[in-house]
């Protein structure tokens, strides 16, 4: 897995990356805010946040291919949810709920995907602790950042060994199966792993505090 998975643009020389750090995050948080509190009747107001966006995005230089590559992630779990809607509802009153929960989703999470690819991380943890957000989260956030390529690549290495083990092609609930003890032998790995590093941090003269960048 990349190191840049996340935040591949966030590095780059424009107007959007100079920007500091700490109003970038307001206004993304008000513009989330004010998405998720307008109603699918003001879909005009809804499709101006949508174009403001998509300008912040071109403004940034981040490639429209990439924003594809990263709704296309998030678009099934997207779809998966607004179903509830029709579902509960009816398929006659469930429709615009499905339709809202896209709209603000989708909206939601390119204001994010600017936010993250015109912001380095480790700005953008500073920017958030200097804002309020609690240390504990912080730290928690950093570490998320600096361990989930490990323990990606550390399931794509379980996944290929499992390939090889495997000889003829497995049906749909073998599959399920395969991958439920997958994830388990990842979640233990995992944690045998966290047991390690922190054990290592402690060793080092860890204090339970990341050191605050100098400004």
């Amino acid at each position: 897995m990349r190191a840049d998975f996340l935040d591949r643009y966030a590095r780059g020389d424009t107007w959007c990356h100079r920007l500091d750090p700490r109003k970038k995050v307001v206004v993304v948080a008000l513009v989330m805010l004010v998405i998720l509190l307008t109603p699918l009747a003001q879909w005009p107001f809804l499709g101006l946040m949508g174009c403001l966006i998509a300008a912040a995005l071109t403004i940034a230089e981040i490639p429209r291919r990439y924003v594809f590559q990263r709704l296309a992630w998030l678009l099934p779990p997207v779809l998966g949810l607004a179903l509830s809607g029709p579902l509960s509802r009816g398929f006659h009153g469930g429709w615009e709920l499905a339709a809202l929960i896209i709209v603000r989703s989708v909206l939601s999470f390119l204001a994010a995907l600017w936010l993250v690819n015109t912001t380095p991380f480790e700005p953008l943890l500073q920017a958030l602790s200097d804002l309020g957000l609690p240390r504990r989260f912080v730290e928690l956030l950093a570490f998320m950042y600096r361990y989930c390529f490990v323990v990606f690549d550390e399931l794509v290495r379980m996944r290929t060994a499992q390939r090889a083990r495997t000889v003829a092609r497995p049906s749909l609930w073998q599959s399920w199966r395969d991958g439920a003890s997958l994830l388990g032998m990842l979640l233990i790995r995992s944690l045998n792993r966290a047991e390690r590093i922190h054990g290592a941090m402690c060793s080092r003269g860890w204090t339970g505090q990341l050191p605050k960048n100098p400004s």
